[in-house]
């Protein structure tokens, strides 16, 4: 498994993956965590790809994913993967999508043990009230993906 590390508006970023494609990215709180100097073949397109995000020039992913989960947290997180670039949407509305209004709690579960932060964006699932709910990377920094991505909209939000 191939490592790379970036700097992101958001601290380090984490990227692993190989030639199946890239399982995990998050972010990290370690500030002694230093870039990588050189970044592996096969974690070169994430991070263009990453860096072209976090520049206001990307609203997508093109790269090989391979995260590892349960059928149903790949369920969950493939539904994430159809939420629109700067739209939200409530863990409700993501649990009846799935076909379950009752499974919110799993629903929840699974996104946030999502190994492929941003892109996968489980960022996007906020409260049926509109309001923030937990994030694996703090609050702070879902406020601001949500503004980043669709920053009119969102400060009317808070």
């Amino acid at each position: 498994m191939e490592k790379a590390f970036i700097q992101s508006p958001l601290g380090i970023t984490l990227i692993e993956g190989d030639g199946e494609g890239v399982s995990k990215i998050s972010v990290l709180d370690d500030k002694d965590i230093k870039q990588s100097e050189t970044i592996p073949q096969e974690l070169q397109d994430a991070v263009q790809q990453l860096q072209e995000y976090f520049n206001g020039n990307r609203n997508d992913f093109s790269f090989k994913l391979n995260p590892h989960g349960t059928d149903f947290q790949k369920k969950v997180w493939n539904a994430l993967l159809e939420i629109p670039f700067g739209k939200t949407t409530s863990y409700q509305e993501l649990s009846i999508k799935l076909g379950d209004v009752k499974a919110i709690r799993a629903v929840a579960s699974a996104n946030g043990k999502n190994p492929l932060w941003i892109v996968v964006p489980c960022h996007r699932v906020i409260g049926s009230d509109g309001s923030l709910t937990g994030y694996a990377g703090g609050l702070w920094r879902k406020k601001w993906l949500l503004e980043h991505e669709n920053p009119v909209k969102q400060q009317s939000l808070f």
